[in-house]
């Protein structure tokens, strides 16, 4: 926002109104003259109305949940109004309002087709009805139920309609598999879209905050009059280890801040990288809670090989920094913001402020990426903090120092294998070892037993065969808040299996191509990587300084290869070309799983080569794009996706690409150079 109060936002909403239209951050249901399919779906004169179960944060669920509806109910695309409803547990029940773990279309895909479906065969029968014919023969087409020459429009109907209790799904698909581009793309490019850092109130006030650097520390002193002095500053508000500065625009307030001089004292015990590296190794010398134990590892004979890998805390550092709007009135509060739980945002919500969840309304909206970062609810609570302490609406916006250093990081891990191999080279006994911190520990509490669901995943179903398989989780904590990051459990299993798997084809003098398919028995795995091997040119001579690497997921109900080809110059390594083949089931949007496939290519690759976050003297000491970088575009590789076609259901997209990146770099560094990393982010 400029001084002069005008935007290049606000100059650009005109030319995307039609566009902006499609999404819209408000709750509607089905009223007088709808059809209610569900609490989510229905159908009016107009067209179809959909309130996403799932929030959108550019993974494209707009798109793809629309195509599923407009599918079974026969309307064009463009027919399909979608909105982003308000926190509401029980309204979508049994579907969680929770976008994570690529859980969208895994989720949503059945239920959505036969809601619609069910709706689609109640206007058919209801017209059926009102020409007195079978109803067989007929169809819903565009809006239009028709038999023959007869027609009647859909909202005529409406009225007559009568839900069976079953129906039948679509077998003839004309959007399910079309490539289709994103509906909302258009208000995107044109600004027009409404993120939750955007969202205004008459009278709001805009604030921003400072949190003590030092994890577990608390304010020790600031220069209030100082603050209070700078010209649109309206207010202070001081916490146990947080300050608050609220102003009439976002500048006055980071102004306010800046010369307020805020002093910290430090916690009890600072988190120090060297100690957590320390404490990560040392739990792998002491026994874990087994999550596998397949096979007696004393029986297996041969050589024995070893390994330790690390990988770092990482950032999520999504575009739009954390933004939260609050009206905390007597006996009710109003939030405004972008999350991935906005029920569960809703109810903390509430939980902090003693009122029951009916008295809080949570708005939700688009996001500008989340990553994980959103699946928390700390942005919302401290913009309720805040928002009790002042009488008018304020918008709390965390700069991009405050989004980076005091985000909730995926954890820092180590990880050991140890394997047995026969004469032929081939692991007879695999022992892997996880240290970490726990995230289900953490949400669980009491009910937590000792392993991790989410930090063995990947590991405990590896996609190789070995006749005795165990998988031992150690928990170890710091100071440092640790939570969910694109890719989760399977990401960070997936370096460490595959760089592994890797070692042991070198070891035993073998393509590793050939010797992973040996150890292989899933055929859909198998099947994306002997493609993505061979659309990329596996064995082809490469020039000197650069190398092939591969690795293979299954994640979610997706199979998912990658093949890396890297290059090793001058001290610096670069991916110049990846090829992924992917079977994620039927595929709901070849469009969308493109854009997921490069996405999650570039945030894996950025993670791989620059991506960690260093704590000294208790601090994060990494704070925005500068010294947590992410890939620029003249190091972006050439990117080639090869679908699989698949009838299975639909696997998850959003985050196995991330993940199968890292590990496939790292051995094409290996094949390049012929020094094997162990330790992320990647350095020669």
């Amino acid at each position: 926002m400029s001084e002069g109060g005008i935007s290049r936002r606000s100059v650009l909403q005109g030319a995307a109104a039609v566009g902006a239209a499609l999404v819209v951050p408000v709750a509607r249901g089905a009223g007088g003259g709808a059809l209610a399919a569900n609490a989510y779906i229905s159908i009016t004169a107009m067209g179809v109305e959909l309130a996403l179960p799932k929030t959108e944060m550019g993974q494209g669920v707009i798109t793809s949940l629309s195509m599923l509806v407009a599918e079974e109910l026969g309307v064009a695309l463009n027919k399909v109004r979608v909105s982003i409803p308000d926190g509401d547990a029980p309204r979508f029940a049994p579907i969680t309002q929770e976008t994570g773990g690529s859980t969208s279309i895994r989720e949503v895909y059945k239920p959505m087709r036969q809601a619609a479906a069910r709706a689609r065969v109640a206007l058919i029968e209801a017209g059926a009805r009102q020409w007195g014919i079978p109803s067989e023969g007929c169809d819903l087409v565009d809006g239009i139920v028709v038999c023959g020459k007869r027609r009647i429009a859909m909202g005529d109907l409406i009225a007559a309609a009568v839900l069976p209790r079953e129906a039948p799904l679509r077998q003839n698909l004309r959007l399910i598999g079309r490539p289709t581009p994103r509906i909302d793309a258009r208000p995107k490019i044109t600004g027009a879209m409404q993120f939750g850092i955007d969202f205004r109130l008459p009278g709001m006030k805009v604030a921003t905050l400072a949190q003590c650097p030092i994890y577990g520390g608390t304010l020790a002193g600031l220069d209030e009059g100082a603050a209070l002095a700078t010209p649109g500053v309206v207010k202070l508000v001081k916490g146990r280890d947080v300050v608050f500065v609220v102003a009439d625009h976002y500048w006055a307030a980071l102004q306010g801040y800046v010369v307020a001089n805020v002093q910290w004292a430090p916690g009890p015990k600072p988190a120090d990288q060297g100690a957590i590296l320390a404490d990560l190794d040392a739990a792998l010398a002491r026994p874990g809670h087994s999550a596998k134990a397949q096979g007696d590892l004393n029986t297996a004979r041969g050589r024995e090989f070893s390994a330790t890998y690390h990988q770092p805390f990482l950032a999520h550092a999504a575009m739009e920094p954390l933004a939260c709007t609050v009206h905390v009135t007597d006996g009710a509060c109003e939030i405004w913001s972008g999350s991935q739980v906005p029920a569960q945002a809703r109810a903390d919500a509430a939980k902090a402020l003693g009122l029951g969840e009916d008295k809080v309304v949570f708005h939700n909206f688009q996001m500008g990426g989340g990553f994980g970062r959103r699946l928390e609810t700390d942005m919302v609570l401290r913009a309720v903090e805040l928002g009790r302490q002042v009488a008018y609406p304020v918008k709390l916006v965390w700069s991009r120092e405050e989004d980076v250093q005091h985000d909730m990081f995926r954890p820092a891990y180590a990880d050991r294998i140890s394997a047995v191999v026969d004469d032929k080279g081939r692991p007879a006994s695999w022992e892997h070892r996880i240290a970490g911190s726990s995230i289900m520990a953490r949400l669980m509490g009491d009910g937590f037993k000792g392993v991790d669901a989410d930090a063995i995943e990947g590991a405990v179903e590896m996609p190789y065969a070995v006749p005795a398989h165990h998988v031992t989780f150690q928990q170890v904590e710091s100071a440092v808040p640790t939570s969910w990051w694109r890719g989760v459990g399977g990401l960070r299993s997936c370096f460490v299996v595959e760089s592994f798997i890797d070692e042991l084809a070198h070891g035993a003098g073998a393509d590793p191509l050939a010797y992973r398919l040996a150890l292989m028995e899933d055929a859909r795995s198998r099947a994306v990587l002997t493609r993505a091997a061979k659309e990329a040119g596996w064995g082809r001579a490469l020039p000197p300084g650069q190398g092939m690497g591969m690795a293979v997921l299954k994640l979610w109900g997706t199979h998912i290869a990658a093949v890396v080809e890297a290059k090793v110059a001058d001290g610096q390594i670069s991916a110049v070309r990846v090829t992924i083949a992917v079977d994620c089931g039927l595929a709901i949007n070849p469009l969308g799983i493109e854009a997921q496939v490069e996405s999650g290519v570039i945030f894996g690759l950025s993670a791989a080569l620059y991506g960690e976050i260093t704590m000294k003297d208790g601090a994060a000491q990494q704070s925005n794009y500068h010294d947590f970088r992410i890939l620029r575009m003249n190091e972006a590789p050439r990117i080639a996706t090869h679908i699989i076609a698949s009838q299975a259901d639909p696997g998850g997209m959003g985050e196995p690409p991330c993940a199968v990146v890292a590990p496939a770099l790292a051995n094409a560094v290996f094949a390049a150079s012929g020094q094997r990393l162990r330790k992320l982010p990647l350095a020669v």
